[in-house]
């Protein structure tokens, strides 16, 4: 099997706490690892709070690891969220703009997808309109169609297809599922089981910022289901 692109071991992501009496630290991750391969669609699962979110961004760059190591090939990452790279006053054309210089795009490439973009999201005239006007499903839309005219090694998903009406989830599903055909590798959070399980092929379970399991997609569902029942039955 070909070499991980990025490969995970025991790694912890600590945060300043303030207490009541001097402060700390908060670990959003304590101990996780994992390895992701070429074209790979791996899913991560867990309850609220578990470091999900937490991890993408380890995965991004955004956040280095307090302990443990990542080891990555040379590639681009993007995450694509609802709390990343807007700017309130500006238009959803102009954050379609400067989001599409973030991700590598050059300026003439970006603005010629401008059409394209507006499109897809179906915003029609809010396209022009201050973004802080938006719904979160609205910024979902914007945030995907730029996304969508990247092409990242790896696409990483937080939580933004569960975000906006069913008709929209499908046709992002559709577009996503296009890319996986193509061999894109994606790493998907979401609390939507039925699309972890049509999207993902292999899936690491977080729990209290520890990898639990990694493994096939029937593999893991099982033993995360299987925890859930204890815990329900727990006096």
């Amino acid at each position: 099997m070909n070499q991980p692109l990025i490969e995970l071991e025991n790694v912890g992501v600590a945060f300043s706490a303030q207490r009541r009496v001097g402060s700390g630290k908060f670990w959003a991750l304590e101990d996780v690892s994992l390895r992701l391969r070429q074209g790979e669609r791996l899913g991560i699962i867990g309850r609220n709070g578990a470091g999900k979110s937490t991890l993408l961004r380890v995965i991004a760059g955004i956040l280095e690891p307090d302990r443990g190591s990542m080891r990555r090939r040379t590639l681009s990452c993007q995450l694509l969220s609802l709390n990343v790279g807007f700017t309130p006053y500006l238009s959803g054309r102009d954050n379609a703009i400067l989001s599409g210089l973030m991700i590598g795009l050059r300026q003439r490439d970006i603005v010629s997808r401008l059409p394209a973009i507006q499109e897809f999201s179906e915003l029609g005239d809010f396209f022009d309109q201050p973004i802080a006007t938006y719904s979160s499903g609205m910024l979902m839309r914007l945030g995907f169609s730029v996304a969508m005219q990247a092409e990242p090694d790896v696409l990483l998903i937080d939580e933004v297809l569960a975000v906006g009406d069913a008709e929209f989830q499908e046709k992002s599903g559709s577009a996503l599922r296009e890319r996986m055909r193509q061999g894109h590798t994606v790493v998907l959070v979401s609390h939507d089981e039925t699309q972890i399980a049509a999207l993902c092929d292999r899936l690491v379970w977080i729990e209290d910022g520890k990898s639990i399991c990694e493994g096939s997609r029937d593999e893991v569902f099982a033993a995360y289901h299987r925890q859930l029942v204890l815990a329900s039955e727990a006096p």
